[in-house]
């Protein structure tokens, strides 16, 4: 599966924890990123410095679905089913860890 012109969904919904050029502190879930283009295309796609993060987000319909407010309901129900759990402002460990 290709990525959907003018979408950018993956680019604007998920935080990104490690560095971005222009981002040093990454993205916080919901922000556009600073390397998301006019076409809603990556700017660094292909080179060393996009986190390897966003090139394991890979497009699928289950990620994707039909149209760019899919894609961001999908992506905002993950961000929410992997966020760290805080209790009393302090982390709860991960068990599996």
């Amino acid at each position: 599966m290709q990525c959907r012109d003018n979408c950018g969904a993956c680019c604007t919904a998920p935080s990104i924890t490690s560095p971005i050029p222009g981002m040093p502190d990454g993205k916080p879930a919901g922000v556009r990123c600073v390397q998301l283009g006019e076409d809603k295309r990556c700017l660094i796609f292909g080179r060393p410095e996009r986190p390897a993060f966003c090139g394991g987000l890979q497009p699928s319909v289950d990620m994707c679905g039909s149209s760019r407010e899919q894609a961001i309901r999908w992506l905002d129900e993950l961000e929410r089913a992997t966020a760290p759990t805080f209790t009393n402002n302090h982390r709860v460990p991960d068990p599996q860890a």
